[in-house]
């Protein structure tokens, strides 16, 4: 059950609300862990005995990890759950990549290949991972105490509008919200909840979805048919529906936790106006940079290294860890991989060059950049990937092989517009202003603008039946 789908938008939403709004407050946290499972096993009825089950054993562990007072104890508990989590997502999301590559090893050697059977990756698994491994690793480090209550737990791993596509929460940034989220259950706070979710919607149905049928139909022609137009227009299209469909999810997500009284991270700030690949990985799925800067870059030594040569060397194990997080394929792999080499770059002697060639220049420069790292990110082969980057510089420009879309075309001089908008700082504020001004003037244009828009997005839910979503892969 996806977000953007009818019978999330009219059934399961307002029957889950409704049944909030009216119960004590001693049965809130109960409603949404009910209302949780069943939206989780609606999509993987067998997967949500997985996540039960780690969560069993997990809230145990940590238990008596916290309680524990020798190092070595508190020590060997740690790597006991730490094992627990990440033997799951190994198993379920690695072990096909893993035994495809031994067995491309040993066709090349004449031997016999290992079987195996393919497995289905649970939905969500690597977003509730992340989560889980925080909470044993926030508790380890003392951040903060254990949730003494088992249901509670519960909760913080498989609350619903985070489950999916995240963003991925902190265990000590969300703790005390799940004792008490009263001082935030306000009317208005919930009616920005409310806006903020139709946003997202908007995001996700009238921009992703149209760019991602061109994008989709382009990256599936025979590489001999795509010409250099198809190949900058499917780039371009990928490109922005990757942002709006992402963002779109994570707007849909904040604003759904503020109708329950819950306040989630942001996870997106206008990446494309970027001026370098570092401040674009401050922008973009922000709550994974912080959870990679976190929990890995600084055990690494982070910044505090004694040599230039080792963090160069923590920038890549961070970003080919983050490229093989998205995804079990070497395409991830390189998409990381491209990515820490400008960040590299970045510290050696790029920002230099950004700073004296303007701000304008700089963000056309990151943008080609970012753009060129989505090839990889989205096409099915390491040698597809390549063959398009060849073809966007072929300077071949014959008709369209494919048929050219006005509506898309006018839907993505929209996305552009709207993206490269917010490069100027004062209509960056003016972007806040609508988010978060709930005057009564304001209150009555925005009213009346969201009602629009969630019909019309409403209309094109019920009329396609193409309604992907990119981070269902994850």
């Amino acid at each position: 059950m996806v977000f953007s789908s009818s019978i999330f938008l009219f059934v399961f939403l307002p029957i889950v609300l409704s049944i909030y709004f009216i119960a004590p407050q001693k049965y809130k946290n109960a409603i949404l862990l009910l209302s949780s499972i069943f939206f989780y096993s609606w999509g993987a009825p067998k997967f949500i005995f997985v996540i039960l089950l780690t969560t069993f054993l997990d809230f145990f562990l940590v238990r008596k990890l916290y309680d524990s007072e020798s190092k070595l104890s508190r020590q060997v508990l740690l790597i006991l759950s730490l094992s627990l989590n990440l033997g799951l997502l190994f198993y379920f999301k690695y072990s096909n990549f893993f035994i495809e590559n031994i067995n491309f090893f040993l066709k090349g050697f004449g031997i016999h290949e290992i079987g195996w059977v393919k497995l289905v990756l649970p939905i969500g698994i690597s977003f509730y991972t992340f989560e889980s491994l925080t909470y044993v690793i926030d508790v380890y480090r003392r951040v903060h105490a254990p949730l003494k209550n088992f249901w509670e737990y519960q909760l913080y791993i498989i609350l619903f509008p985070k489950l999916i596509a995240g963003p991925i929460i902190r265990y000590h940034d969300i703790a005390d919200q799940i004792k008490d989220r009263q001082s935030r259950e306000t009317t208005e706070y919930r009616i920005n909840g409310l806006f903020r979710f139709i946003i997202g919607l908007a995001k996700k149905i009238l921009i992703a979805n149209v760019l991602g049928e061109f994008a989709d139909k382009a990256f599936a022609l025979p590489i001999d048919q795509v010409n250099s137009s198809v190949a900058w227009l499917g780039m371009l299209c990928y490109t922005f529906q990757i942002y709006f469909d992402f963002s779109g999810y994570s707007d849909m997500a904040i604003g759904l936790a503020m109708m329950f009284g819950f306040k989630f991270p942001e996870n997106f700030n206008n990446p494309y106006i970027s001026q370098s690949i570092t401040e674009f990985w401050r922008r973009w799925h922000i709550t994974l940079g912080a959870w990679m800067k976190n929990y890995l870059y600084i055990p690494l030594g982070g910044n505090k290294v004694k040599s230039q040569y080792r963090l160069y060397t923590n920038l890549w194990i961070v970003f080919l860890a983050s490229g093989l997080w998205h995804g079990a394929s070497w395409n991830f792999v390189i998409w990381g991989a491209y990515h820490g080499f400008f960040l590299v770059l970045e510290r050696m002697f790029l920002l230099k060059v950004y700073s004296k060639i303007g701000k304008a220049a700089s963000i056309f420069v990151c943008f080609l950049i970012v753009n060129i790292g989505w090839v990889y990110f989205r096409a099915e082969s390491l040698s597809t990937a390549n063959q398009i980057l060849a073809k966007l510089f072929s300077f071949d420009f014959n008709p369209l092989p494919i048929r050219f879309d006005q509506k898309m075309l006018g839907v993505l001089i929209c996305a552009i517009i709207a993206v490269f908008l917010w490069a100027f700082k004062r209509n960056e504020e003016f972007q806040e202003t609508i988010l978060k001004t709930i005057t009564p003037k304001w209150l009555a244009i925005k009213l009346v603008t969201y009602v629009i828009l969630f019909v019309v997005c409403s209309s094109y839910i019920v009329a396609s039946d193409f309604n992907p979503f990119i981070y269902f892969r994850f």
